[in-house]
C-alpha cells in the first residue's frame, strides 16, 4: 500500500493518521491516502446511488448499515427535475461530516455528456481571475437545489457537532460536483477543515483552476481505477496547457502490477504522465468506471430518477402540515428530507416525515400505475387533503412498489409519511 506522510501540522479527521511506511515520490502533500479509511469513503460515495430513498434515509440498505457503522443521516436531497441526489451526515467514528453525492444515471448521462463539447465559463471567486470551468458541473451544483441544501445542512451539522472536520465524496459526475462542493464549503468553512475525497470524477476546469483548487483545497485525493474513461475526460491537450482542460491534484491510481492492486500517489501537478494519463486512449474502458475499491459503484435501479414525494400530494400535504418550507430545519437539528421537482421545492423537518417501505394495515396499495384501494377511515383523511380514493398511484406517489398511507393520518397532528 503507498502512503503519503502527513505533517504534524495538519488537522485530519479521525482515521485519516500519519503513514509508517511510504515509498511515494511526493511526500509533502497534507493529506494522505490511508486505504482504510479510502474504504469507508467510497462506501459512502457508492450508498448515495441507492433509488430506495426509505433504505438510505434510515440508513438500513444493502450499501448503508451493515458496511458503515456509526454514521448519522442529516439530510438527503433530491432534486428531480435535474436527476441529482446527495446527502449529509455525520460519521461518528470518524468524527466527521459526510457530503456524498451522486455520480450519473444511466438515463441521465446526457446531465453531462450532452456538454462534452467542454464549454468553459470564468469562476466567480475572489482571488481566481483566470479560473474557467465546466459550464455544465458547475451549473449542475451552483444553479441546482444541491448548493444551498448541503450548505445549509453543513451549517446545522457544525451547529450541533461544532468545528468537526468535513469529508466530500462522489463518484463519476458526482465526483465533479462534490469538487465545486469541497470548494464552497472550504471558503465558507477553512480550507484545513474540509477534505475531499473522489473516485473517478472527469476534469472539471482549466489549469489556472486547478492551481487555485489546490490552494483552497489542499487536503484533496481524487482515486482513479485502471483504464477507466472517465477521468481522461474531458480530455487534455498537452501541446495546449492554457487552453485545456487539467486536474488537480493529488491523482491516486489503483492498478495492477504483477498480479497485484498497488495505490500509486501520483505527483502535485495533477496531470502525472507515470499515472492514469500513461494509459493509451485505445485502452480506455468504461467497465472500469464502475468499480472502486472492489465496491460497485453502479445504482441499483437505473430506470428513472427517484423521489421522496410525488409533487401533488406533496405540495397539498405541506400547505396543510408543513411547518416550516425550503427556510431551514427544526431548532434541534431534526434529520430532513429536501426534494425540488419542476421548480417547486419542499423541505421536510423530521417532526414532519416518517419512512416505511412495507404496507401497513388499512392503507393505500399502491402498484405500477394502479388505482389504490383504501379503507373509508384512508378516503376520509385523503378527502381532507384534497385527494381522493381514485387518485391514482402517479399522482400519489411516482414510485414503483407498494406504497403505505396509513401512518400518513394516523395522529391528530397529522404526520407526513413517504412510503418508498
Amino acid at each position: 500500500m503507498l502512503l503519503v506522510l502527513i505533517p504534524a501540522a495538519s488537522r485530519p479527521p479521525h482515521g485519516i493518521v500519519a503513514a509508517t511506511e511510504s515509498s511515494v515520490q511526493n511526500s509533502e502533500q497534507s493529506f494522505g491516502f490511508n486505504l482504510t479509511l479510502a474504504k469507508t469513503i467510497v462506501e459512502y460515495a457508492s450508498a448515495v446511488y441507492m433509488t430506495d430513498l426509505t433504505e438510505l434515509y434510515t440508513w438500513t440498505c444493502s450499501k448503508c448499515n451493515d458496511l458503515i457503522q456509526g454514521f448519522e443521516m442529516r439530510r438527503l436531497i433530491v432534486d428531480v427535475q435535474n436527476c441529482l441526489q446527495a446527502f449529509v451526515g455525520v460519521d461518528h467514528n470518524l468524527n466527521a461530516i459526510i457530503v456524498s453525492i451522486r455520480g450519473t444515471q444511466e438515463n441521465s448521462v446526457q446531465n453531462w455528456i450532452k456538454d462534452m463539447l467542454w464549454k468553459q465559463s470564468d469562476l466567480i471567486y475572489p482571488d481566481m481571475p483566470d479560473a474557467k470551468v465546466h459550464t455544465g458541473f458547475y451549473s449542475s451544483y451552483n444553479n441546482t437545489l444541491l448548493h444551498p441544501a448541503i450548505a445549509n445542512a453543513v451549517h446545522k451539522a457544525r451547529k450541533l457537532y461544532g468545528d468537526i472536520s468535513i469529508i466530500v465524496t462522489g463518484h463519476s459526475m458526482g465526483g465533479a460536483l462534490a469538487s465545486f462542493c469541497a470548494l464552497d464549503l472550504a471558503i465558507t468553512h477553512g480550507g484545513n477543515n474540509v477534505y475531499l475525497m473522489t473516485f473517478g470524477q472527469p476534469r472539471v476546469g482549466n489549469a489556472a483552476f486547478a492551481s487555485y483548487f489546490a490552494k483552497y483545497v489542499p487536503n484533496t485525493i481524487r482515486v482513479t481505477h485502471e483504464h477507466d474513461i472517465v477521468p481522461h475526460l474531458p480530455p487534455y491537450f498537452f501541446i495546449f496547457p492554457d487552453q485545456t482542460y487539467h486536474h488537480f491534484p493529488t491523482e491516486v491510481w489503483e492498478h495492477e502490477v504483477d498480479g497485484s492492486t498497488v495505490y500509486q500517489v501520483c505527483d502535485g501537478s495533477g496531470e502525472d504522465p507515470d499515472c492514469s494519463r500513461s494509459v493509451l486512449v485505445l485502452f480506455w474502458s468504461a467497465s472500469d468506471h464502475l468499480t472502486y475499491l472492489g465496491v460497485d459503484m453502479e445504482a441499483d435501479d437505473w430506470s428513472t430518477c427517484r423521489i421522496v414525494l410525488g409533487r401533488s400530494a406533496a405540495e397539498t400535504l405541506l400547505l396543510q402540515h408543513a411547518r416550516q418550507l425550503a427556510g431551514g430545519d427544526d431548532e434541534s437539528g431534526g434529520v430532513n428530507v429536501v426534494v425540488r421537482d419542476h421548480g417547486v421545492q419542499m423541505f421536510l423537518p423530521q417532526s414532519l416525515v416518517r419512512l416505511s417501505a412495507a404496507p401497513a394495515s388499512g392503507a393505500c396499495h399502491c402498484h405500477r400505475g394502479i388505482v389504490p384501494k383504501c379503507s373509508k377511515r384512508i378516503v376520509a383523511k385523503l378527502a381532507l387533503a384534497g385527494l381522493s380514493d381514485t387518485t391514482s398511484c402517479t399522482q400519489l406517489f411516482p414510485l414503483d412498489h407498494a406504497m403505505a398511507l396509513s401512518s400518513l393520518f394516523s395522529s391528530s397532528s397529522s404526520q407526513v409519511q413517504a412510503g418508498v
